[in-house]
Formats: C-alpha cells, sequence, structure tokens
C-alpha cells in the first residue's frame, strides 16, 4: 500500500494524496484503508517514512557497498540518477515533489520533508568527510557546500529529464558532479575518466 502511495504522491504530491485516490489504485475500499491510517496527515507522514526506505534501499545502500571515499561519494550521485533513470515513480521523485509543496507549509508534515531532506544532506556530507579522513579529498573543502551541490545537482535533473532533455540531462548531471570531484580529487584515477 505504502509503495502505491509513494507512487502516487510523487505525481500528485502529499496534498493530492487521497484514501479514495489510494484506494482506486489499489483496487480496493476506502474504508479498508482506515483500518491502516486514522487520517490523511498520519498516511501523509507514513509514506514519507516509506519513501525514505525506499531512497536508503534503491540509492544509499548500492553506494554503501563501494569503496569509501571519493568513489562512494560518485557512487550515491550515480545510484540517485539510475534512480530517476529506472523511472522508479511515475513523478521522478517523492522528495522534490514533498519539498516543493510543503517547503512554505508549517505543520508535522512540513516538518518530517525537512528533517528527510536535512537527514539526506547531512549523508551526502558524511561521506564527503570519509573521503577528506582518507585523503582523498583536501582537508580544506567546505564539505557542507559541496553537499549541497551534489544534492541540487540530482534535484535539477529531475525537473529537467522531464522538461527539457532526459538523455542530454542524465549525461549532464553525471558529468557535472564527476568533473567538480576529479578537480577536487587527490587522486583522479579512483573515478571514472567519463
Amino acid at each position: 500500500m505504502l509503495d502505491a502511495a509513494v507512487a502516487l504522491a510523487s505525481v500528485h504530491g502529499l496534498e493530492g494524496l487521497s484514501f479514495g485516490q489510494l484506494a482506486e489504485h489499489l483496487g480496493t475500499s476506502k474504508s479498508g484503508l482506515f483500518a491502516h491510517w486514522k487520517d490523511k496527515e498520519r498516511l501523509q507522514l507514513d509514506t514519507i517514512d516509506w519513501a525514505r526506505r525506499q531512497w536508503t534501499d534503491c540509492v544509499m545502500a548500492p553506494a554503501l557497498r563501494t569503496p569509501p571515499g571519493v568513489r562512494r561519494v560518485f557512487a550515491l550521485h550515480e545510484a540517485r540518477l539510475a534512480f530517476y533513470a529506472d523511472g522508479m515513480l511515475p513523478g521522478g521523485c517523492f522528495f522534490l515533489a514533498a519539498q516543493t509543496e510543503f517547503d512554505d507549509r508549517p505543520g508535522t508534515v512540513h516538518a518530517r520533508t525537512a528533517a528527510s531532506l536535512h537527514d539526506w544532506l547531512e549523508f551526502i556530507r558524511s561521506l564527503i568527510d570519509e573521503a577528506v579522513a582518507l585523503g582523498e579529498l583536501p582537508d580544506h573543502i567546505d564539505t557542507a557546500q559541496l553537499a549541497y551541490e551534489i544534492d541540487a545537482l540530482g534535484e535539477s535533473t529531475v525537473i529537467h529529464s522531464r522538461l527539457v532533455d532526459r538523455d542530454a540531462t542524465f549525461t549532464r548531471a553525471r558529468r557535472a558532479v564527476l568533473d567538480r570531484l576529479r578537480a577536487l580529487t587527490t587522486d583522479p584515477a579512483l573515478l571514472p575518466k567519463d
């Protein structure tokens, strides 16, 4: 049920996610869904949590199988791009949809969405910090800035791939982070040439 909720919310937003819409998508009754969620806000919060779990399994876990350091930082970006390119969600990215929808709406859903973004940025930063500790990135870099740049390029990929040129967008998004990391790393041979 939550896989379907995440997929629907990636297109219609969390506000557009309704019990009726979810029931229709699942081919079940609306009343059956109330056994799982007492109200729409609880459904929205559980959907965010489930999306985080999907993101962990499909984007973060594959990157963690790569050796630590600059290769892992780049692997994380590539796993994110693969998640988008594979069309895992019909709306492209659940989190981008939720962030743009709830960035100026106070409340519990806003707080959970903000916490998800904060945790994601901290995860990217932790991988960059690891690369610095291994001597693969210089210790003078602003790791928060680099994490922001990598995330921003990933978010931009969702929009550009759907509105501009899909293939060129994925190529450019991959190249942008690769070039940035190659310019910073103490050992460019750790990264792919293209």
